[in-house]
């Protein structure tokens, strides 16, 4: 009677039959989604990545069942499947393996979200004072070089893995799951998990980095507005040289490049119908379904990998130190300012890990508490413009290198 009850309701009956070690792990990550999808719904946590995201780990360690084959599994998702005629037969089973091969496994979901972000990017100010925003994007990519040296020589991992986890300092999702792709396949769908989950937890823990770093009275400091008038054409001619530039010397990086310059060139050229297009509709189902998908891969087996451990310190450290060197920048640019007599708030600094929209509007937020008629989110928004081209460049030379690196004799 128990036998016929635990198989009748699988999805607990499979807690009672499974190493306990995953069995625990499964009842974590299920509480762990709860919170996650309620930290959204409170807004505490972006809603966008959370909510989804949250009842995917939910329903991929609850929907357990007894398989045929006597083994146990989900009908949602394996990620680990390569073999062609069993990616085939799974493609017609588990209800999102199609999405996943077809948009997830091969970076296309990153790149649509890069074409969205490129139509909400204005690089107005990026044209009309393109050292300050250059400047602290660069020193926004200090966790990541950091965290590239410690992943090599302290945790002894390959060139090529080390490189590929330290991409998360960068702090742009889609960024990061095209460069495991190409650098680090193995070890693609942790990184792209914990970048996820370390790029919406910054949105809850950078405003206490920026109140820790700069101190109340300069929060609030006025910020030049008054920039050169910078020409629709003038935009234009820079979108289409620095996309010929970079995927010339990058063409590792091309398929982001080309996607993010392309949504630029749409808003700047005017193109009404493929703007509308790419900033609601392909944006925000890509959102939803790279959400659901990060959800659904977080299975116990998926984040019982030993590397897994390794990750997460990595990740938080690149993040912890990229969001201290930006800030650091801010500083740099605040006291070049001074000199020259112009305004410069330091909390912009933050702006230069690029995570789009997010970093901007944390300054933007943290310098209206102080003062609210100090305006700071066109800058904010420059600089994190400055921010992806920079970790773009970083892991275009990263995916160029290593990728060549990791296969040399």
């Amino acid at each position: 009677m128990m036998d016929i009850l635990l198989r009748l309701f699988s999805g607990i009956g499979t807690f009672f039959t499974e190493d306990p070690i995953i069995a625990f792990t499964r009842f974590v990550l299920i509480v762990i989604g709860f919170a996650l999808a309620y930290l959204g719904f409170r807004r505490k946590l972006d809603p966008l990545i959370m909510v989804p995201m949250g009842l995917g780990m939910i329903a991929i360690n609850s929907g357990v069942l007894f398989l045929n084959s006597g083994s146990v599994g989900t009908i949602m998702l394996d990620p680990m499947v390569s073999e062609p005629s069993a990616l085939m037969t799974l493609m017609q089973v588990n209800f999102l393996q199609p999405i996943y091969a077809l948009t997830f496994s091969n970076g296309l979901v990153g790149c649509l979200i890069y074409l969205g972000i490129g139509t909400m990017s204005d690089v107005s100010f990026l044209l009309a004072r393109p050292w300050a925003s250059i400047i602290v994007a660069l020193f926004a990519e200090l966790g990541t070089f950091v965290m590239l040296v410690v992943g090599y020589q302290f945790f002894g991992l390959p060139l090529n893995e080390a490189a590929a986890i330290a991409t998360i300092g960068g702090a742009d999702g889609p960024l990061v799951m095209f460069s495991a792709l190409i650098m680090s396949p193995n070890l693609f769908v942790p990184i792209a998990i914990i970048a996820y989950l370390y790029l919406t937890l910054a949105y809850a823990g950078f405003p206490y980095l920026v109140r820790l770093m700069v101190p109340k009275r300069f929060r609030g400091v006025e910020t030049e507005m008054e920039y050169p008038q910078v020409s629709k054409k003038a935009k234009f001619i820079f979108i289409i040289s620095m996309c010929t530039l970079l995927c010339l010397l990058l063409p590792a990086a091309a398929p982001l490049l080309l996607s993010f310059f392309v949504g630029m060139a749409i808003k700047e050229a005017e193109i009404l119908p493929y703007h509308k297009l790419l900033e609601s509709t392909i944006t925000y189902s890509a959102t939803l379904f790279l959400s659901l998908l990060l959800g659904t891969l977080c299975s116990a087996q998926t984040l019982l990998d030993p590397k897994v451990a390794i990750i997460l310190i990595l990740g938080v450290g690149a993040l912890t130190v990229s969001g201290i060197g930006a800030l650091a920048g801010g500083w740099f640019i605040y006291f070049l300012s001074r000199r020259n007599n112009y305004g410069y708030n330091p909390v912009v600094g933050i702006s230069g890990v690029s995570c789009m929209p997010t970093c901007a509007k944390i300054a933007q937020t943290e310098v209206s508490e102080e003062n609210p008629y100090s305006i700071i989110l066109p800058v904010a928004i420059g600089t994190t413009i400055s921010g992806i081209i920079v970790s773009a460049v970083a892991a275009g030379i990263f995916m160029a290198t290593f990728s060549v690196v990791d296969i040399l004799p």
